[in-house]
């Protein structure tokens, strides 16, 4: 025997020991999918189903506590810091008091400027800082209050499936209805359904959600694409939310458009950007609606009654990342991008059917045949117990979603090349080679 042998074999025991302790520890996990409540809530919440990655949330939660290395590839939260200039800049000005009062709730005026000043340099929009921007919480609290703004019983709103959960529930919130749309790769196809259903459905639906480069699937499309949708619009009396979370987060020379940019646009739609992937300011929340006068102005008067708008110091700190941190945004897209040829390129090496997206900060990914007869959520389940890899299950962006995973860029290549090596060990048989 040779004398590396009995050390390899220790190790390999010791895994499988340590694998099937964590094995007893997921099997403990439960997850109260009922959904009741002790108290009278309101029919709203009811709208709402048990959050399909709770179950998920659930197992990692209970894995690490049993010592597990998860690497998390699941939720689409930037690991990487934020410029040091920007975080210098929120030290100074949270050390001003007059920094902290209330703020206004449609943003510093300075801030909007930039924005502003951001779609002349970035698309060559013009928008007039004072009515058509307004500042948000992040894209998710100004999308959600603005179908409050919108929306209410007895409307409806066309939704592209699968996706992203808060472009379906904030319509549910707001006591509306939501027709989904098949997204298929066929962008024709795809304006047709849409037409078709602006056609057939009565009442006519109210609103259309948009999000390219889209999460979760990350398809893009081109200038044209809008130009068909705000004719469609026009033709319909139809409104327009674009969500547009990843304006920067493109690859391979790839530059994703804004719908604002079509002659017209404003009159009959809004945008939502952030500044979360660009300088990686995820958890500092700030965001903007630009578009349509009275689209902001119906969500700014929605937040005038349920906010004051960002801590000041915040929306300080991010002028100076419009001003100074475009370099840093271009070369965080190219890291992305990287990410990308790493998990793309080390899935195809074990079998895996996977097409490198021009954008975003996901892969979609088809589960291989073998295994997607077990569904995604057994699947993503699979895979954090036997790989110790999280996932995000496609059936949680609906059932269009079913038979895919998205995975998130959030870690570094060295970590996607171990995750890549862990799932390739937790599935024998794997598929051939992808050639």
């Amino acid at each position: 025997m040779p004398t590396d042998a009995m050390p390899r074999k220790t190790k390999e025991a010791a895994r499988s020991q340590r694998l099937a302790a964590l094995m007893d520890q997921a099997a403990m996990v439960r997850i109260d999918s009922s959904d009741e409540y002790s108290i009278d809530v309101a029919n709203r919440l009811h709208r709402l189903p048990p959050y399909l990655f709770g179950r998920l949330n659930a197992l990692k939660y209970q894995l690490r506590r049993a010592g597990a290395d998860i690497i998390d590839l699941g939720m689409g939260n930037p690991s990487d810091p934020t410029p040091p200039i920007i975080v210098e800049k929120l030290c100074e000005a949270a050390h001003d008091p007059r920094n902290h009062r209330y703020s206004v709730t449609v943003g510093i005026f300075n801030l909007r400027r930039e924005v502003a000043l951001y779609y002349k340099r970035m698309w060559g929009v013009e928008l007039d800082p004072e009515k058509d921007i307004v500042t948000t919480i992040g894209s998710k609290e100004g999308f959600s209050h603005l179908c409050l703004a919108l929306l209410g019983p007895g409307d409806t709103a066309l939704v592209p499936s699968p996706a992203y959960p808060i472009h379906i529930y904030a319509v549910a919130m707001a006591g509306a209805n939501v027709i989904s749309v098949p997204l298929v790769d066929d962008q024709q196809e795809f304006l047709d359904s849409i037409i078709y259903a602006l056609e057939h459905i009565y009442p006519r639906p109210k609103v259309i959600v948009l999000n390219f480069p889209h999460n979760p699937t990350t398809a893009v499309v081109e200038l044209g694409f809008y130009e068909e949708i705000v004719q469609i619009a026009k033709r319909f009396n139809l409104l327009v939310i674009s969500d547009l979370a990843y304006a920067e987060t493109t690859f391979d020379g790839y530059k994703t458009p804004s719908i604002l940019q079509v002659r017209g646009a404003k009159d009959v739609a809004c945008e939502f950007t952030t500044t979360s992937k660009n300088f990686n300011m995820a958890g500092w929340r700030v965001g903007f609606c630009s578009g349509h006068p009275e689209m902001v102005r119906a969500l700014a008067k929605i937040k005038g009654y349920y906010d004051y708008g960002m801590f000041q110091p915040i929306q300080i700190a991010a002028i100076i990342g419009f001003r100074h941190c475009a370099e840093f945004a271009r070369e965080q897209a190219m890291i992305y991008q990287r990410r990308r040829d790493c998990l793309c390129d080390g899935l195809r090496r074990i079998g895996w059917d996977v097409k490198p997206p021009k954008a975003s900060m996901f892969a979609w990914v088809p589960i291989p045949e073998p295994w997607r007869e077990m569904g995604s959520i057994e699947f993503a389940l699979k895979l954090m117990r036997e790989a110790e890899v999280a996932v995000a299950p496609g059936r949680g962006f609906g059932e269009n979603g079913e038979g895919f995973l998205r995975i998130a860029l959030v870690e570094n290549e060295n970590r996607i090349r171990q995750a890549v090596r862990q799932i390739k060990r937790a599935l024998p048989g794997s598929p051939p080679r992808s050639r």
